[in-house]
């Protein structure tokens, strides 16, 4: 299998991040995305949503979305587990990571897209020259951080992860929304000491040194 990757797309550093945890090895191919490489063939027919990451299986079949490629790697390797080892396990991790998604990463990325100049003519992720950014919608999208902030303040009070007691695939997202609230000049640790304290620790694991800065 070969993974179709660009270094600096935080959706694909999500994934690298994973494989780093779970000493995964896969053949990497990195795209020019920014010079659009992924709107050409074959990448296109492969990846019709032309965003990166993509897993290109051995029978052809194209595993695209970065949780989605990293619950089928979890499937192949389940140990050490990063989506729960048990039904209950499994669940409470799942029901965090959307909620980190849906109500802190999604918002803040679309904050980002809609106020970093990089991002004109592509404040849909996968598209070029789309749609004019908003400014209003980075605005919303920091007050919707700040109350999913408010939310997990709480969690991480009386948990050294964000699902629990362990380190799982909640909190490489997580940490990834608390990566881009930065950017957008958000006071994390005057305004949630409890998620800046788990930031600080999650961001300083080794799986996150592939990174850089």
């Amino acid at each position: 299998m070969k993974l179709h990757d660009f270094a600096h797309a935080p959706s694909s550093q999500r994934v690298r991040v994973f494989l780093a945890e779970k000493g995964i090895e896969l053949e990497t191919e990195q795209l020019d995305v920014r010079g659009g490489a992924q709107f050409q063939e074959p990448f296109t027919s492969m990846n019709p949503f032309h965003c990166v990451p993509f897993l290109e299986l051995d029978d052809g079949t194209v595993i695209a979305e970065s949780v989605s490629i990293c619950r089928y790697l979890e499937e192949l390797h389940p140990e050490p587990s990063l989506f729960g080892a048990t039904p209950e396990a499994r669940g409470v991790i799942d029901m965090w990571n959307r909620r980190v998604e849906l109500d802190g990463l999604l918002p803040i990325l679309h904050a980002v897209r809609n106020h970093v100049p990089m991002f004109a003519g592509r404040v849909v992720p996968g598209t070029r020259n789309d749609l004019p950014q908003a400014p209003e919608m980075a605005t919303r999208g920091k007050e919707m951080m700040a109350v999913f902030l408010d939310r997990l303040g709480p969690q991480l009070d009386s948990n050294p992860f964000i699902a629990g007691g362990d380190f799982s695939i909640a909190d490489i997202t997580g940490v990834f929304a608390l990566r881009m609230a930065s950017a957008m000049e958000m006071d994390i640790a005057g305004g949630w000491p409890s998620v800046a304290r788990w930031f600080g620790e999650a961001s300083a694991r080794p799986s996150f040194e592939i990174l850089g800065g």
